[in-house]
C-alpha cells in the first residue's frame, strides 16, 4: 500500500500527523518505556565522559528516561522534544531530583534553538528515523554540527533497511514506512554516509533492540577540532 509521499490519506502532511500521534501516545503512556536508560545512551555517557563534554543536548528526548540518566552522569542536559505532554513529566522529574534539565518544546524540522557552539554533545536515539524526509534530515544533521562547539561529538541511532518492518506496511516514499501508527525512515548505509559528510566518522554499529528485534545503527561522528 502506498500514499503520497510525505501525506496521510486524508491529505494531512505525515509529520504533523505523527507529531499528533506521538503526542496522544505520551499521553495515553506516560513513561511508556521505563525508567530504565537505552543501551545506546548507557554508551554515550561513557564517550561524552571520555570526551571531555559537560553540556549534552537530547533531541527527541520523550519523556525523559536518557535525558535523565545523562543529568544523572554529571552532564548539564537540554532535553528537546515536539510533545509538550513528554516534556512536563520529564521537567517535574528533573526538579524533583534536583537534576541539571532544561527541555524545549520544538520540532526538530526547523532550525534548533540554540547558538552556535553551544553544546559539547548531541544525542538522538531514533529520532532521525522518524517521519523526516531526507532532506529534513540532512538540515537536521547541519543544525546539529552548528550548535556543536568544534570536537563535538554526536551520537545517534537508526533503524536500518535490514530492520524486518522496512518494505512492508503502508509505504509513503523516501524509504519512511508506517506500522501501528507509527512511521519510520529506514536508512540504508549511503545515508549514514553522506549524513556523516565533513565529520569524523568514528563508527556505525549494528545492534538489536525491543521487540522483532528492530535492527538498528548506533552512529558516532565528531566535529573535526
Amino acid at each position: 500500500m502506498r500514499h503520497h509521499h510525505g501525506r496521510t490519506p486524508d491529505g494531512e502532511p505525515l509529520a504533523d500527523a505523527q507529531r499528533r500521534h506521538w503526542q496522544e501516545v505520551h499521553r495515553a503512556n506516560p513513561g511508556m518505556y521505563g525508567p530504565e536508560p537505552s543501551g545506546p545512551a548507557r554508551h554515550a555517557a561513557g564517550v561524552f565522559r571520555d570526551a571531555g563534554a559537560s553540556r549534552v543536548l537530547e533531541l527527541g528526548s520523550g519523556d525523559g528516561r536518557d535525558a535523565l540518566y545523562f543529568a544523572r552522569s554529571g552532564f548539564t542536559v537540554h532535553a528537546v522534544d515536539f510533545s509538550p505532554a513528554a516534556l512536563e513529566r520529564l521537567a517535574a522529574q528533573a526538579v524533583g531530583a534536583g537534576l541539571p534539565v532544561t527541555t524545549t518544546v520544538h520540532d526538530v524540522r526547523r532550525p534548533l534553538p540554540l547558538a552556535d557552539g553551544s553544546v559539547d554533545a548531541v544525542f538522538a536515539h531514533m529520532l532521525l528515523c522518524m517521519a523526516l524526509s531526507t532532506s529534513e534530515i540532512h538540515d537536521l544533521v547541519a543544525e546539529v554540527r552548528r550548535v556543536l562547539r568544534p570536537g563535538g561529538i554526536f551520537v545517534h541511532t537508526v533503524r536500518h533497511t535490514g530492520d524486518a518492518h522496512y518494505g512492508t506496511g503502508t509505504g509513503h516514499g523516501d524509504d519512511i514506512h508506517e506500522h501501528g501508527g507509527f512511521a519510520v525512515h529506514f536508512f540504508d548505509r549511503p545515508l549514514v554516509d553522506s549524513l556523516a559528510r565533513g565529520w569524523n566518522l568514528v563508527e556505525v554499529h549494528p545492534f538489536e533492540e525491543g521487540e522483532l528485534p528492530r535492527r538498528l545503527w548506533r552512529v558516532t561522528q565528531t566535529v573535526p577540532a
